[in-house]
């Protein structure tokens, strides 16, 4: 079952308060009557409403200045209620980020038209996951390295553990697969300025690497050693 939109009713008048929450209520809305920006920012401190339908001449903090505070904040959507019918004050109104707005007096099925209506237009955006954005990765001969979450998984989709120095040595051979690196390159890439021309350390995390990508250094699959040269990376490498 569909759990009604919940719409605050923020008005000073208790009379028109109670009609429009109840107007609300039998159009099978949730109202939550507020009596003022006060009362507003407690509610909204325990439950985001799905829509606002506020009076704009108010005591104490007026309606504009509540959807101007509010709308900066990307907070929900607002229908302006006044007694005031001039155009300026609707354009006003909705200059500051109200989605509508009703003059006094209105016709309460009206009222409720207008919220259906700005809640179809905005509900859905709120109610709707963000887009998860798409995972890029490596693949090579069964293997996927994902960079969001820096992991290796094997052709059977078990996860290989990688050390920083790992995956930085092997990201250089999959940012470029079958050219020859040179030891100088892989060690600027890994380790950058911080490493000197007698530093062996590259030799080392390629031979951990070697290791854990299961590649025997005699007849190796994946990283090659080119004499005079450095390292290739032999296999076809696939982004996406």
């Amino acid at each position: 079952m569909e759990t009604p939109s919940l719409v605050a009713v923020v008005e000073d008048d208790p009379e028109i308060r109670a009609l429009v929450a109840g107007l609300f209520t039998r159009e099978g809305f949730e109202a939550a009557p507020c009596n003022g920006g006060e009362a507003l920012t407690r509610l909204m401190a325990e439950r985001r409403p799905d829509l606002i339908v506020m009076d704009v001449m108010m005591p104490g903090e007026d309606g504009l200045s509540i959807c101007r505070r509010l709308s900066a904040a990307n907070g929900p959507p607002i229908i302006l209620v006044t007694a005031r019918s001039e155009d300026i004050d609707r354009i006003i109104g909705l200059e500051i980020g109200a989605d509508d707005y009703v003059a006094k007096p209105f016709q309460p099925r009206e009222l409720v038209a207008r919220a259906r209506a700005v809640l179809r237009r905005t509900r859905p955006a709120l109610l709707a996951p963000p887009p998860e954005a798409p995972r890029e990765s490596f693949r090579f001969e069964g293997w996927t390295l994902d960079l969001a979450a820096r992991a290796l998984a094997d052709p059977g989709g078990r996860p290989v553990e990688l050390s920083a120095g790992d995956y930085d040595l092997l990201t250089a051979f999959l940012e470029h697969p079958q050219r020859v690196l040179s030891r100088d390159f892989l060690m600027d890439w890994t380790k950058g300025r911080d490493s000197t021309p007698f530093d062996r350390a590259i030799d080392v995390a390629l031979s951990r690497l070697r290791r854990k990508l299961g590649d025997d250094p005699a007849q190796p699959r994946f990283i090659r050693t080119v004499r005079n040269g450095g390292y290739l990376f032999a296999a076809a490498v696939t982004r996406g």
